[in-house]
């Protein structure tokens, strides 16, 4: 067992508010991801839950114990940071074990749970090498396995790949995934990539000016952002907006002027909006299609990108720029007039509060988390 609560909690540096009332539950074995651009105050809050920080107000619960007093030794956590922050005179093994060398725990103990780490994350034949002769992911699962020997509670990462390369990043995302399996543990990890908080979370926190925009699956805030803050930080390429205005509203959805004079109708709630109404409309790239012959839609390709499996087009709409994802094998060029659409189920409306209406479409995936991704995809197999 091992959750964790966060009632209501602040942090104010001076007259600074950095966390602003934050309420959180965090259940046991879930994968839960801190989120939010530079300065929202994620890591602040995993600093709080370590010890390392005191909070202002509110009360951190674990395992519905009050840890407000409690010191970051005796809260039973274990935290990977950024820094690999090894011992260079030490070996992998003794590194990893260090900790409990300093508890008092007998060697043939320690090599006992520091093998165990190793296997799991594959460091067996690195055990008697030093620091520098490791590579960049080596050197953070040393710092992971450190972690591990300890047996915490709850495991938390502060931004743990941002110091490793493109294709480390990746590779070390698969392993920190199979990790939590493996280990089944309750995990807590703050990033600024959405990538990395899309492909490993259970449960996503998006944090913007010390406050929660929205909690929820991955999928869950991909399909329905709850304002246009997350609908434009959740999503890589990140979402299109476009001003359009209410010509109708009704119990079907609500439909709109697009640049150019189309309308288009939105499965949206209207919830009272009237016509005239100034909103925007939120359409993710791989949501817009070409459509050369009814698309409503126009402008021209700015800039191609050929990834292969797919291209994306950068199209200037008037004083706009939209992107577009395309199969790769578009045969289109950069100054081509194109017309594109999209299907009214798969775009957004947000007020002038940029809060968005909620769909009238529940997506089949929106629900779907990490773990049940895997199920399923077991199924279908």
């Amino acid at each position: 067992m091992a959750t964790l609560q966060l009632k209501h909690i602040t942090k104010s540096f001076g007259e600074t508010d950095v966390i602003k009332g934050v309420d959180l539950e965090v259940k046991d074995r879930e994968f839960v991801v801190f989120v939010g651009p530079s300065g929202c105050g994620k890591s602040t809050l995993m600093r709080m839950i370590a010890g390392l920080e005191s909070a202002t107000s509110g009360d951190i619960l674990i395992d519905g114990q009050r840890m407000n007093e409690v010191g970051p030794a005796d809260r039973g956590l274990a935290m990977v940071f950024q820094s690999y922050a090894l011992y260079p005179h030490m070996t992998v093994e003794d590194n990893m074990g260090f900790s409990m060398r300093l508890a008092g725990v007998p060697k043939e103990k320690r090599r006992e749970k520091v093998l165990e780490a190793a296997r799991i994350l594959e460091l067996e034949p690195l055990l008697d090498r030093k620091p520098k002769a490791l590579s960049g992911g080596q050197r953070q699962r040393v710092a992971i396995g450190r972690a591990i020997v300890r047996k915490p509670s709850i495991f938390l990462f502060d931004e743990p790949l941002s110091n490793l390369d493109a294709a480390l990043r990746v590779q070390m995302r698969i392993e920190l995934a199979r990790l939590h399996e493996e280990l089944d543990a309750t995990m807590i990890y703050v990033t600024h990539d959405q990538i990395e908080a899309m492909t490993m979370a259970d449960k996503i926190v998006v944090l913007q000016g010390g406050e929660i925009e929205q909690v929820g699956s991955p999928m869950e805030l991909y399909h329905h952002p709850r304002n246009r803050f997350v609908a434009g930080f959740i999503g890589s390429p990140k979402m299109n907006f476009l001003p359009v205005e209410v010509v109708e509203a009704d119990a079907k959805g609500v439909s709109v002027t697009l640049p150019g004079g189309g309308v288009s109708k939105v499965a949206v709630d209207s919830q009272g909006q009237r016509a005239g109404d100034a909103l925007e409309l939120g359409i993710r790239p791989e949501h817009l299609v070409l459509d050369d012959d009814q698309g409503p839609l126009t402008g021209e390709i700015q800039v191609l990108e050929r990834l292969g499996g797919q291209t994306s087009l950068y199209v200037q709409m008037d004083d706009l720029m939209v992107t577009i994802m395309a199969d790769g094998d578009v045969t289109h060029r950069v100054h081509d007039k194109v017309r594109f659409g999209f299907a009214p189920g798969r775009a957004h409306l947000f007020d002038a509060e940029g809060l968005a209406l909620p769909s009238l479409e529940q997506h089949p995936l929106a629900g779907l988390r990490r773990q049940d991704s895997r199920a399923s995809d077991a199924v279908g197999q």
